[in-house]
Formats: C-alpha cells, sequence, structure tokens
C-alpha cells in the first residue's frame, strides 16, 4: 500500500546474490536498483540529460486509490518500512489510519472525521520520499514510474534557486540561497540542493535562518555548513528533514502513556462458597483464568449485579486493554470484597499482557520425512514417490537466440531448452530440431558412430523444451496458447498458473519456482507431476551441497554456466527511456528493433531483454561457472547440468559445450575450464554465488 518499490518481481532479484553473495529473497538486498546506469543501444550510448537512475521507482503511495481499493473488497492493507526509523512508522501508519477511517464513515454514512490530503501528503513525504507515485495501480504508465533524476531520499519540493547571493570577501559567513517557496520552511529544516548527479555528491544543512524579500525568501545556513560555490541557479531545493514534525510524531508513541487499548471480553462464574472464576480473553488466542482467593459468599444486600460487576471490572485505564464484551454467570445472588475485586482484574490485565507479548508458537506437524541421499524412495506427506534410477551425465543448453540451436546439437547436446523474447519463434525453433533429429535417424552406421564418439555422455533421447514467460498476469492466456501450439516435447514451468495450463503435458520446474529444499522439490514433483525441477538460483555451493544430500541428485537441473538473470522487472527501461509511450500500446515497441545494455558505475554494460508481456530482465555482463564443482555434484548424485547462453554466436556456443561436454566425461578437469573460459572470454568469468561464505542462522532459543 505505501514504501519502497522493489524494481523487480519478489522472489525473481538476483542482483545482490550474484555482485555480492547477499540474497535479496533472504531480506540482505544491496539496493543496485537504486544505483545510476548509462543507457546503451546498440553500442551507443544514449544520451539522457540528468536522468540515470534508470531502474529506481519513485515510491508507491495508494493514498489517492485508498477508496477504490475498499470499495473492490480488499480487507488488509501492507505499509513497508525496512529499516526505517520509528517516527517513519508512527507517520506512515497515521496518515493512513486517518484516511481509512475517512473512507469507511462516508460508506457507512456515519460523521466524517477530519482528513486533510494536503497536509497527508505533505507528512508522507517528509517522512521518507524518492517521489510518491501510485504504481502499477492505475496500469502501467513508464514515463511516470522511474523518472530517473534520483534513487535517494528527497522529501518535500521547495523550488529551484534563484540565485546565490555573494557574502563579504568571499567567505561563507552571510551567503544566502533565494528562492520562491512552493512549501513551508522555516529554520531549523533540512535541506539538500539538488543539482542532477547525486551521485557526485550534494551540497545541504539545516536552515539556520529564513528572510522574507518579497514573494521570495533567502536561506542562511550555518557558517561552513554550505559549499555555496557548489550551489547554482535552477538547482532543485528540497526539505529534507521537519524537526517540529519529528518533535510531534515522537510524542505520539514516547513515554508510559497508553496511546492504545484493545478490546477484551471478560465473563464470571461462580456460586456462594465457591471462588469467583474470572476469564479474560482478547480474541486472539489469549486467555487468562483466575480464581478469587476468598471465596463467594451470600448477599443479604447489593449482590453482584451484571452492572456492578461491569463497572467495577471495567476500570482497565493505565492498561493496554478496554472492556468490550461481558458475561456475568453467577448463581444466586452473591458477594465478593470489592478489594479482591480489583486484585482479580488488575492480575487478569498483567497476565494478559504477558502472554501477548510472548511470540507465537508454532506446531510443526509430522507430514512426512526425507529420507537421506542414496534412499531407493522418498516419503512425503504419507505418499511414497517412485524410485529414481541414476543416469549418465546429461548436458542441457538453454539458449536464447535461434542461430544457437544449431550449435548446440552440433556439440552433441540432446536436450535443448528455448528461451526466446517472442514465443511465436519457438515454432521453427521445433521445426529446425525435429529437422535435426530426422537427419540424425537417418544417417549412415558409421557416421553415427563418430557422432555418438563426441557426444556427453548421457542416456536420455533427444528433446526440446521451451520457456513461457516468467510472469502471467490474467488476460495472458495468449501468450501460452502460442507457447503450447509450437507442440515442443515439454515446457518449462515457471509460476503456478504454468502448473495448471500445462498439466497435461510434460513440464520440468525452471529456476523462478525458488526450489531450496528437498520438501519443496518433492512437493512439485509429488503433486504436479513434474520431472525435474532446476535448483534455485539463491543457493550457494554449500548450500547446493546440503540440498543434494538430502534429496536425489536425479531430481535436479543444476545451472553450471550462465549469465545470472539479475533483475526481472515489470518496468520497462526500452518503453521508459526509448520512446515517449506509457505502454506496450504506444510506445513503438523498440525491444523489436534495438539491442540494449545497462552501463553500470565500473563500466560492465548489462544485456537487458524484453519478454512477450514486455517485462524486462537484466542479465550478468559476465558468465559464471561452476565448472570447479561439477565433480563434486556428480559425486553427490547430481545428473543434469544446464549451461546458459544469451547473446553468444554459434561458435562461443558450440566451443563452450564441448568443454562442458568433455568435463562430465572427466576428460577435463573444472580448473582447466576455468582458466580457458578466462582466457577466451573478454569480460572474463566469475563464480558468483557459488562461492560466497555460506550464511549460518542460528536456532532461536
Amino acid at each position: 500500500m505505501h514504501g519502497a518499490l522493489c524494481v523487480a518481481y519478489s522472489g525473481q532479484c538476483l542482483t545482490s546474490e550474484a555482485l555480492g553473495g547477499r540474497s535479496a529473497n533472504r531480506g540482505e538486498c544491496a539496493q543496485a536498483c537504486r544505483m545510476p546506469y548509462d543507457l546503451i543501444s546498440d553500442g551507443q550510448k544514449v544520451e539522457l540529460g540528468d536522468r540515470r537512475y534508470l531502474l529506481s521507482p519513485q515510491d508507491l503511495s495508494g493514498l489517492e486509490v485508498l477508496p477504490d481499493l475498499v470499495r473492490a473488497g480488499v480487507a488488509s492493507l501492507k505499509i513497508e518500512g525496512r529499516l526505517k526509523s520509528p517516527e517513519y512508522v508512527a507517520s506512515i501508519t497515521r496518515v493512513y489510519r486517518q484516511a481509512l477511517d475517512k473512507v469507511m464513515a462516508e460508506l457507512t454514512g456515519e460523521p466524517t472525521p477530519p482528513f486533510e490530503p494536503k497536509t497527508a501528503r505533505y507528512e508522507l513525504e517528509m517522512s521518507f520520499s524518492r517521489g510518491l507515485y501510485t504504481g502499477w495501480f492505475r496500469g502501467n504508465d513508464n514515463q511516470t514510474l522511474a523518472h530517473g533524476r534520483f534513487g535517494t531520499k528527497r522529501g518535500v519540493f521547495l523550488g529551484e534557486v534563484i540565485r546565490v547571493s555573494a557574502a563579504a570577501g568571499g567567505s561563507n559567513r552571510g551567503a544566502g540561497v533565494h528562492l520562491r517557496p512552493v512549501a513551508p520552511v522555516k529554520p531549523g529544516d533540512g535541506v539538500v540542493f539538488d543539482a542532477g548527479s547525486p551521485e557526485s555528491g550534494e551540497e545541504g544543512g539545516r536552515i539556520y535562518q529564513v528572510e522574507s524579500a518579497g514573494a521570495e525568501v533567502v536561506l542562511r545556513f550555518g557558517e561552513g555548513d554550505v559549499n555555496f560555490r557548489k550551489v547554482h541557479a535552477g538547482d532543485r531545493v528540497w526539505k529534507t528533514n521537519d524537526p517540529a514534525l519529528d518533535r510531534e510524531l515522537r510524542a505520539t508513541f514516547t513515554g508510559d502513556k497508553i496511546r492504545f487499548q484493545r478490546p477484551i471480553a471478560l465473563e464470571v462464574h461462580g456460586r456462594a462458597g465457591t471462588p469467583l472464576t474470572l476469564i479474560a480473553n482478547d480474541g486472539e488466542g489469549h486467555v487468562v483464568r483466575l480464581d478469587s482467593a476468598v471465596p463467594l459468599g451470600p448477599a443479604e444486600k447489593q449482590p453482584l449485579s451484571t452492572d456492578r460487576l461491569r463497572e467495577q471490572l471495567g476500570r482497565l485505564g493505565g492498561t493496554p486493554f478496554r472492556l468490550d464484551r461481558f458475561q456475568s454467570h453467577l448463581e444466586g445472588d452473591v458477594i465478593l470484597p470489592v478489594s479482591e475485586l480489583n486484585r482479580l482484574r488488575r492480575d487478569a490485565a498483567t497476565e494478559l499482557d504477558q502472554l501477548r507479548a510472548q511470540p507465537k508458537r508454532w506446531t510443526l506437524r509430522e507430514a512426512g520425512k526425507v529420507a537421506p541421499v542414496g534412499s531407493p524412495s522418498l516419503e512425503v506427506a504419507g505418499r511414497t514417490l517412485p524410485p529414481l534410477i541414476p543416469a549418465s551425465p546429461e548436458l542441457i543448453a538453454v539458449i536464447r537466440d535461434l542461430p544457437q540451436l544449431d550449435a548446440a546439437w552440433s556439440a552433441g547436446v540432446r536436450t535443448i531448452y528455448c528461451e526466446f523474447e517472442n514465443p511465436k519463434h519457438y515454432r521453427a525453433a521445433v521445426t529446425r530440431f525435429r529437422e535435426l533429429q530426422s537427419a540424425e535417424s537417418t544417417a549412415p552406421i558409421a557416421d553415427l558412430r563418430s557422432a555418438i564418439s563426441d557426444l556427453p555422455s548421457t542416456t536420455a533421447p533427444s528433446s526440446i523444451w521451451v520457456a513461457p514467460p516468467r510472469v502471467f498476469k490474467p488476460g495472458e492466456e495468449w501468450i501460452l496458447q502460442q507457447v503450447r501450439s509450437c507442440a515442443a516435447d515439454g515446457y518449462l514451468v515457471r509460476n503456478y498458473e504454468h502448473l495448471t495450463y500445462f498439466a497435461a503435458d510434460r513440464k520440468r520446474g525452471d529456476f523462478s519456482l525458488n526450489v531450496a529444499n528437498p520438501l519443496t522439490a518433492a512437493y512439485f514433483l509429488d503433486r504436479y507431476g513434474l520431472e525435474r525441477v532446476t535448483a534455485s538460483y539463491d543457493l550457494n555451493f554449500t548450500q547446493l551441497e546440503s540440498l543434494l544430500q538430502a534429496a536425489p541428485g536425479p531430481w535436479f537441473d543444476i545451472t553450471i554456466h550462465q549469465h545470472m538473470p539479475m533483475f526481472h522487472m515489470e518496468h520497462c527501461v526500452f518503453c521508459a527511456f526509448l520512446s515517449s509511450g506509457k505502454d506496450y500500446r504506444d510506445c513503438g515497441r523498440p525491444c523489436d528493433t534495438h539491442r540494449v545494455a545497462l552501463r553500470d558505475r565500473v563500466g560492465a554494460d548489462l544485456p537487458l531483454r524484453a519478454d512477450a508481456g514486455c517485462r524486462n530482465t537484466v542479465y550478468n555482463n559476465r558468465a559464471q561457472t561452476g565448472a570447479e564443482y561439477a565433480a563434486r555434484l556428480l559425486e553427490l548424485g547430481a545428473r543434469s547440468f544446464r549451461v546458459e547462453f544469451i547473446s553468444e554466436s554459434p561458435d562461443e556456443v558450440m566451443r563452450t559445450l564441448t568443454r562442458y561436454g568433455q568435463l562430465l566425461r572427466g576428460e577435463v578437469s573444472g580448473s582447466d575450464i576455468w582458466r580457458e573460459l578466462k582466457l577466451l572470454n573478454q569480460l572474463g568469468v566469475t563464480r558468483g554465488q557459488m562461492e560466497a561464505a555460506p550464511q549460518v542462522i542460528h536456532r532461536k532459543t
């Protein structure tokens, strides 16, 4: 509902993992999307002025669409606030609470509480803002989502610098910045001067004095706080901090004052001669039961009526509770000292508060046990999966351009995975694959023997598999129909919709399913009939070892060579920065005619591709190899190894696959492959996350 927008789809960002061994999927995002990039189209830099933060979306603010969401039946709203301050939490929660109360009052006809949208937006921007936008709530608008000017906090826009007044003697003392403010500004506020190049460092500080000069104001700062030589006319001025607002927000949560009382239910039971039993229930599974220290006595006058008990037990001021419902199940006219009622009330509130403070206790259900590697079968959810017969090592080529198909076949690879930008080209790939199959089946015996001697060691028959786009949305069924129409041997399943759509087809799980443990693998194999699943790209080698030690190796495709797919995103860089259109309907489809890359701060050109749904993927420019780990993976039972390509030439594809085939046959070592790839590839190769230090998560006590 509100907060920083990840530019990539959840679970589909491998950038931090690929570049630094930090898993964004496990909360260790390095925020590479907030870094500056240059746009390279067909080998040439595209001049975009001060727009360099091409992957940094504005922050999400759903305030404008809140009434529409409520009317649509949305019942839960999430506010994102990773590593944010308590003031941020207090501010954003307060604004949306007030806005939601207003919406609900309007829908129910109750008196509308006060709510000022302009004041609310000011508070949202001051709390934290890279610019506020409704994101994808109102559809795609690639021109607005990521403006590209900055990727860091700004706040409230104050205006542009008109001029900088010089100080006597050329010093900073007495210098001032002139502007026409479009938002309130006062002494103590923090500001930053935006010259359009945040990566070069920016000037800013706290305002010491605000002087009126007609329609203008002059901002003055403490001596030495601002280098005015770096502030120029036309620079944008942003208000980044409002101390008065911070004090107001801190007052809402600091101190011992109880600021929210949760409704609870109380009920009493008992009869003369027995203790009074008080039961307190918060409605969320926390229940306290207490008995009085003295028994109930018969009442000659003023018995414990329901109203009297409600009044006495409902005195919950100074506690985090308020009485909502009360029931009395007392039998006959009875009485209990008021002091004992008060003690019961206090003790019940204290114990209920302590119960609520305890962490939730999860109950683990024995759904099945995972057998160790080498076991003939594996039991999951009470069912036993069939035993897997170890096969000879199989090399799989993942290609993204049609000319790579013949090269892969010539290198002896007989299992091909295709991931093309346009699924309509799958038909041509399948047709060509069938021609190659037919030619091989009719070749003379002597030629077959010669060819077989060069093949990777495998007993699997030749097959071609195609991949639908990673993300599916309602209305995109036509893409899946186009994928299936190619009549491939099987399909790479990449999300849950694919599991349903391709239920009757041969299918294997792709890396986007994020299979990182044996239970997940067994679930997909058993429940959905997948032949294999690809091990998650989020795993380093130690974690991959653990996976193969806990489940049979033939369950998995292991990727040992690839350009890591780092960002997978709805944001279309082609549309945003190579057109003036909002989406595919008016962008002119520059993705069809240009080869585009993003150049990062160290000069690396990261390839960019768009799929049939206009979703973009940014790939690592350097290939990642796990060749040095292949021997150990084979020892652990792995049998299917993926080698992936992006835009490599047919010669590169053939050379690379030939060497990996020799690796699996034991003719060369992983170290040989590593050294050779470093020499042959202009950009070199990397081990990527494979050599990252394993993350140790300690058990909570």
